[in-house]
C-alpha cells in the first residue's frame, strides 16, 4: 500500500506566567495545579505526519536527523495514543522542523507536541474538538495543552482523585484578557540543559522543602493573574509572573540534589530588569526550566528594551507578541 499524503500542522511555544511545575499523575500528565500562559508569535514548530502502511515501524525525523533515545520513545508513544483513538495500526513517518533550540528552556516541547497532536489526528482521521485536542497534546508534554490555543491560556489541573481526571484536565483561551503586551526572550544559552524538565520536576516535588509553599502560592496566583488580565493591569500581571517564577526556581535549587538552571548570566539579566523597573520602566522577568530569561513589557517599548538587554549581555534578543494557536497548513514540513 502507498503512503498517505502528509498532514502538516504548525504550533508556537507558550511561556507560563503562572508556572506548571509538578505532576500528580506521570502517565496521564496531570498537573498538581492550574497554570496560565501566553502563546507567542515566534519560534514555530512545523510537523508533518504521513501514514506508511508498508513500513515495519514508525520513522521520526527531527530537524533533518533521525530521532533516537528518549525523543523517539516519546513521539512513538504519542503516536500509539492517536492510533488507539483511531483504532488503526499503520506506522507513520513524522517530520518535525523547529525554529527554537530543543531542550534550552524555550518551550520547544510545547510547540512540538501541539503540532504533532494536530497533524497526527489529521493523518489518522481522528476528529477532535479544541478541548479534546488540548487533552491529547497534554499527554505528549503538559505545556503543549496550552499551545493548542493562542494568546492567554489557562490549563486546568482538574479535581484530584476524580474518576474522569483525564477529561477534566485541559486548556482553554482566556477571552476576557485585556492585555496586549510584548515578551522579550534573552537568549543567553541555546544548548541542551544538563537536567531535563521531567527529571527536575520529579526531583523538586519529591525533595524540595519549599515546594508545598510554592504550590499553595501558585493556586492563589492563578486567581490574581486572571483578575490582572481581565482588568488590563500589566504591572499586577508582571509582578505575579516574576514572583511565581522566582519561587519555582527556589524550589528547584533546594531540591536534593539541587537543580540550578539560573546561570550567572541569568542572574545578571534578572537584576538588570529590576533596575530598569526602579528607574520607571515597565519590565518584569520570568524563567522556565533553562537559563534564558523572558521579559514582559509594553509592546510600545519592546524594541528599545530589547536593545538595552542585548547590549548589557552581548546576547541575541527576540521580541515576541501574543501568537496564534495550533493550525493546519499545507505541504510537507520544510
Amino acid at each position: 500500500m502507498r503512503d498517505t499524503p502528509p498532514v502538516t500542522a504548525v504550533a508556537h511555544p507558550n511561556i507560563a506566567l503562572v508556572k506548571y511545575w509538578g505532576k500528580r499523575d506521570e502517565d496521564l500528565v496531570l498537573p498538581l495545579a492550574d497554570s496560565l500562559s501566553l502563546t507567542l508569535d515566534v519560534f514555530p514548530t512545523t510537523t508533518s505526519v504521513r501514514l506508511c502502511p508498508a513500513a515495519a515501524r514508525d520513522t521520526v525525523v527531527v530537524d533533518g536527523q533521525p530521532a533516537t533515545g528518549e525523543m523517539l520513545r516519546r513521539i512513538t508513544g504519542f503516536l500509539d495514543l492517536v492510533r488507539a483513538l483511531a483504532r488503526r495500526r499503520e506506522p507513520a513517518r513524522v517530520d518535525t522542523r523547529n525554529t527554537v533550540p530543543v531542550g534550552a528552556g524555550l518551550a520547544s516541547s510545547a510547540a512540538g507536541f501541539a503540532a504533532l497532536a494536530l497533524a497526527a489526528a489529521g493523518a489518522y482521521e481522528v476528529t477532535l474538538d479544541p478541548t479534546a485536542l488540548s487533552r491529547l497534546a497534554r499527554r505528549g508534554s503538559g505545556s503543549a495543552a496550552r499551545s493548542v490555543f493562542g494568546g492567554f491560556v489557562q490549563w486546568y489541573a482538574g479535581p484530584p482523585g476524580a474518576d474522569d481526571a483525564d477529561l477534566a484536565s485541559y486548556a482553554e483561551p482566556l477571552n476576557d484578557a485585556r492585555l496586549d503586551p510584548a515578551m522579550i526572550a534573552v537568549l543567553l544559552r541555546t544548548g541542551p540543559k544538563p537536567v531535563s524538565s521531567r527529571e527536575a520536576m520529579r526531583r523538586t516535588v519529591a525533595t524540595s522543602p519549599l515546594f508545598p509553599g510554592w504550590l499553595a502560592a501558585t493556586r492563589t496566583d492563578i486567581t490574581a493573574m486572571r483578575t490582572a488580565l481581565a482588568e488590563g493591569d500589566l504591572a499586577a500581571a508582571g509582578a505575579i509572573a516574576e514572583r511565581n517564577a522566582l519561587g519555582m526556581h527556589a524550589t528547584m535549587e533546594t531540591a536534593t540534589p539541587p537543580v540550578n538552571y539560573r546561570t550567572q548570566g541569568s542572574r545578571h539579566v534578572l537584576e538588570h530588569v529590576r533596575r530598569m523597573r526602579d528607574r520607571g520602566e515597565q519590565t518584569w522577568s520570568t524563567m522556565d526550566a533553562g537559563p534564558n530569561v523572558k521579559v514582559l513589557c509594553p509592546a510600545a517599548d519592546a524594541q528599545r528594551i530589547a536593545a538595552e538587554l542585548g547590549e548589557i549581555t552581548g546576547c541575541p534578543t527576540v521580541v515576541a507578541r501574543p501568537g496564534p494557536g495550533a493550525r493546519m497548513t499545507t505541504g510537507m514540513c520544510p
